[in-house]
């Protein structure tokens, strides 16, 4: 699946390192924090994001290559 999608950090738990992207239409999807493309292994909820989706451990589709919308800093 090569498609990219948009949408936003719904949530983030650092501790445990898994989170959840809310897709434009309300779509919810799973992610690890090794599927954040710039390797920080840390994300803000509510940033805005671009991802692809792939098919996870169980089968379930997940946000993979995660990356914010607009670089920090970016005005």
């Amino acid at each position: 699946m090569n498609a990219h999608y948009s949408g936003r950090i719904a949530s983030f738990d650092d501790f445990v390192g898994r989170g959840e992207v809310e897709a434009r239409g309300g779509l919810h999807f799973p992610f690890h924090c090794t599927a954040i493309a710039d390797g920080s292994r840390t994300i803000a909820p509510d940033t805005a994001v671009h991802f692809r989706l792939a098919p996870g451990p169980l089968g379930a589709l997940e946000a993979v290559a995660i990356e914010p919308a607009e670089p920090p800093g970016a005005d």
